[in-house]
Order: structure tokens, then sequence, then C-alpha cells
């Protein structure tokens, strides 16, 4: 009993030097942090779903007012989450070789499809897939696929003037992110995988399901994420996969039976498996000068000159299908999570929604009712309110960077005795949330005030403190994408549907605590009618 006894002691102080070991990174160094729980880290409450992943970041935002960076333990990996705007600005672009990759979240080796996308991707073969897939999201090209979306939007709202004329009440009660998922699940189904899906209609069709399964990032893939990145080793000896095989066999089919069906008939349809496929033969080339970073919105991110470059390298089948993939799961959920607030913020905001209806139907008038991408780049108000959504709502939490190079990013604060300096393999974030709502940078930040970005204001925003589609040369590669998108669906929505809210309208919003991805709790519930 005594040795067992001797031996617990043994093992309990081993465990505790071993732990304060492993949790004094930052104390050392004078960098802020919360106290950390033995192996969960500063993970606790996100784990066990006291909190949303949002309150976590602003209350660490929040408790060091004067520090530049504050650190923070995912379960046992120091993470750096960086506030001053001027070191935002060094780390993601002046020495951004220094934090030139994304963390590894699935591992190309167990799951190719997903580990070998565009954002998985690190070093010079990152740059390499950025040149090549950066000529596929130019103007020219969103140009060629809007007339998709708009047919999506189309069959989108005949479906909802149908349900409403059948309804006895002359109006449906609808949860609108269900309604904008189906949205954006047929848009990215017709404009990056040349399928026909209408999801409003046939509820349970297999691209929307796998769509979903793909997509849905719910507690159990969101602790599978961070384990994959603080424990890699340990995922990796377990061979435990994130996605289901299921998925990727599914999309796997679809875009090589689609290339091959193109190839041996000689289709050419201008859709992402079409760029794809001149990216493969090296025929995709940027054809334009970009005079504007805004021609699709304010929100709209400039191309590096990383993307701009033109590489002869050879990508194989998986590289495709992998890319392929991430149009789809980055189309499917943040796309669908503005669209869904921007319905939200309409319905309460009734006096925004008119101003924006009054906006389409002056283009309707000056163009004879005809909307393309030219109408886009002229709906201001529309583009006002789009910004304040992505502001207030952002697609992107929290942005990551992996440092590959040793890195001294200098004192949390003046009064701390020693620089810090990040390890090459640990990794900072910066908080987009926390950035977009503080107060310094948009005053009463809660409130809801597409105004911000009129022309008469939009000056005022300080640079690198509107973070949507991130920062830098990895920014993302979509954001042109995204936003036609978004304004597609918004345009011919509002032009014969209002939005009000109803019983179950959330107000204020409260936000799920089951998952990582921005909702509602308790749904984005709207009233929709026919627009008189």
């Amino acid at each position: 009993m005594m040795l067992i006894l001797i031996w617990l002691l043994v093992l309990i102080a081993t465990l505790t030097i071993y732990f304060w070991k492993r949790y004094s990174r930052f104390s050392e160094y004078g960098v802020k942090h919360f106290s950390p729980v033995p192996l969960l880290g500063n993970m606790t409450a996100i784990v066990f779903r006291f909190n949303h992943f949002t309150d976590q970041i602003q209350s660490l935002y929040d408790a060091f007012p004067d520090q530049s960076f504050v650190g923070w333990y995912e379960f046992m990996k120091p993470m750096i989450m960086i506030k001053n705007i001027e070191l935002i600005k060094k780390v993601t672009i002046k020495d951004f070789e220094h934090f030139l990759d994304h963390r590894t979240i699935v591992d190309e080796k167990i799951d190719p499809f997903f580990g070998r996308n565009l954002f998985s991707l690190k070093g010079q073969e990152w740059k390499d897939m950025r040149s090549t897939l950066s000529p596929a999201f130019t103007s020219s090209k969103m140009r060629l696929i809007v007339p998709f979306m708009v047919e999506v939007g189309h069959q989108m709202v005949e479906t909802l003037i149908m349900k409403i004329q059948q309804s006895n009440t002359h109006y449906i009660d609808m949860d609108s992110k269900d309604l904008t998922t189906r949205y954006a699940n047929d848009v990215i189904a017709t404009c990056a995988f040349g399928l026909k899906v209408d999801s409003l209609r046939e509820k349970n069709n297999d691209f929307y399901k796998m769509g979903k399964e793909a997509s849905d990032f719910n507690i159990r893939k969101f602790i599978l994420f961070f384990a994959a990145n603080s424990f890699p080793k340990v995922m990796k000896f377990l061979n435990i996969q994130i996605f289901k095989d299921i998925t990727k066999k599914f999309f796997k089919h679809i875009v090589i039976s689609t290339i091959t069906e193109r190839e041996s008939q000689n289709i050419i349809r201008p859709d992402m498996i079409h760029f794809l496929m001149e990216a493969k033969k090296g025929k995709l080339l940027h054809e334009e000068k970009v005079t504007s970073n805004y021609d699709t919105g304010f929100s709209a991110v400039e191309e590096s000159n990383i993307g701009m470059k033109k590489v002869d390298k050879v990508w194989s089948d998986d590289d495709l299908v992998a890319q392929a993939i991430l149009f789809f799961i980055a189309g499917f959920e943040t796309v669908s999570s503005a669209m869904s607030f921007t319905l939200h913020e309409l319905a309460i905001n009734p006096d925004v929604q008119d101003k924006l209806v009054a906006e389409i139907r002056e283009n309707e008038k000056r163009n004879g009712g005809k909307f393309d991408y030219n109408s886009i780049q002229n709906m201001v108000y529309m583009d006002m309110v789009i910004s304040e959504v992505l502001r207030l709502w952002p697609p992107t939490l929290v942005l990551d960077r992996v440092c590959n190079k040793v890195y001294n990013i200098g004192k949390a604060e003046d009064s701390c005795d020693k620089e810090y300096i990040i390890r090459k393999g640990e990794g900072v974030t910066i908080p987009v949330w926390s950035i977009h709502r503080n107060p310094n940078y948009y005053p009463d930040p809660h409130k809801f005030n597409p105004e911000r970005f009129s022309e008469k204001n939009k000056h005022k925003i300080q640079s690198f403190t509107y973070l949507p589609f991130g920062i830098g040369p990895r920014n993302c590669i979509g954001s042109r994408f995204a936003l036609c998108e978004i304004k597609v669906m918004l345009y011919q929505l509002l032009k014969l549907i209002e939005i009000t809210p109803n019983d179950r309208t959330v107000i204020p919003v409260k936000l799920c605590k089951q998952s990582f991805n921005l909702s509602i709790k308790g749904g984005h519930w709207v009233r929709m009618k026919i627009r008189q």
C-alpha cells in the first residue's frame, strides 16, 4: 500500500512539473493570459459548451487592454493573439514570409482531398496553387459566372412565391438559414461542379446532404480540428479523420466524372470545373489588369504579387478534387451565414430594407429589368449594407498563421522585461470578431449601421481594422465570388418579397453554442410575403 502511495505521489509530482513547464511559456515574458486547465488549456468553456467561441475571443481581447498581444493555450499549445493594428500589418504583410502558412487541420497523408486544398497547402506549394487558381476569381471570370447565380436566384424566388400563394395566410414563416444554405448549395453546385440542383424543392438531394456533412462545423469537428493541430502525432497514429469516406468519394466522383465527360465530348461551360481543367493544362491566365480593389464591393480583397505570378506546375486529379471541395466548404457555410444574418438585419431594420428596395427598383427602371455583373458594381447602397453585415457578423471569426521562422514579436507592453520570441511551429491569431466590434474603430459597434460605409464615411475606417476576407497574401481568394453571390440573392429576393420579423425572430441575437459556426440560438426566423 505504501509503495502504491509513493508511486502515486511521484506521478502527481511529475505531472505537476510537466504541466507547470508546459504552461509557463507566457509568464516569463510578461504576456498576459488566462490561467489554463491541465490538458484543456483555455478551451474548457468551449469544449463543455459554456461559451461560444466568440465569447472566448472577446473576453481575452477585453481583459488586457494595454497589451499589444496576449496569450492563450489551445489545449497544450501556446498561441499568440495579436491586438495591435500595426503589429497585425507587420506580421501579415511586411514579415509575411515568417508567417506563410495556416495551421495544419487535416494531414494530407491521411486525407489528401481535404489536406491538399489551397487553405491547407504550405510554403512554395501554396504559392504555386494560389498563382494557379487566382485567375479563376478575377472580375472577368465573375462576369461569366454571375448568370448561373441569377438562374439559381430566380429558381429560389419562384419557389418561395409559390409557397406563399399556396398558404392560407399569404405569408410564410421560415428559418432563413435553411433558405440561404440551400441557395448557397445550389449556387456552388452550378458554379463549381456544373450541376443543376433545386434544394428548395428536393429537400434531401444527395448534393445538399453531402454538403451539410462536409461543412457543418459541429462541436465534434471543432474539437477534432483543434486536436489535429495540438496533437497531430496522436491523430495520425489513431488515423482519426474529420470527414467521412462517403463524403470524400461523393465529391471525387462528381469532379472526375464531370472532367472526363467534358473532355470526351468537348464541352465548355465557364464554371469552376472548367477553370480547374484550364489550370491543369496551364491555360488559366490573368486576362486583365485589375484597376480597382473594390470592383465588386468595399469588402473585396486585392490579390498580391504571389497570386499574379505564372507557374508551370502540373497538378494531379486529386489536387483538382481538393480545390473543388474547398470551393464547396468555403462557399456553403460562410456565404450562407452572411446571407442569413443579412436577412435578419433587414427584417428588424425596415428603413434599411426600404432604402435597399428603392435602389433595386431604380436599377430595374434604368436597365429595363436587366440584372448582371455591371448592375452589381452600381449598387452602392447594397454594398454598404453587405459591408456592414460582414463587419457585424464576419464569416471568419479569427485569422490564423503559423510561424515558420523564429520571430521576435517584441514586448507585450512597455513594462515587460523581455521581448517575446515566437518559435517555429507556434501559431498566432488575429481576432477579427473583436476588432470589428471595437468602439475605438467603430462607434456604437453593436448597432447595424450601413452608413459607416457610405462615400461620406468610409474613409474614416482605419486601415487593417476591417478584415472580413482576411489580410495580406493569404487573404480569401473567393471574396469577389462571395460578394456577387450575396448581392444576386438579395436583389432577386427583395425585388419581389418583403422580409419582416415574426414571433420567433430572436431580438437581440444570441448565438448558438452547439456549433463553431455563427448561428442564432433558436434559428434565423423571419416572415416572407409578396411585395406590393
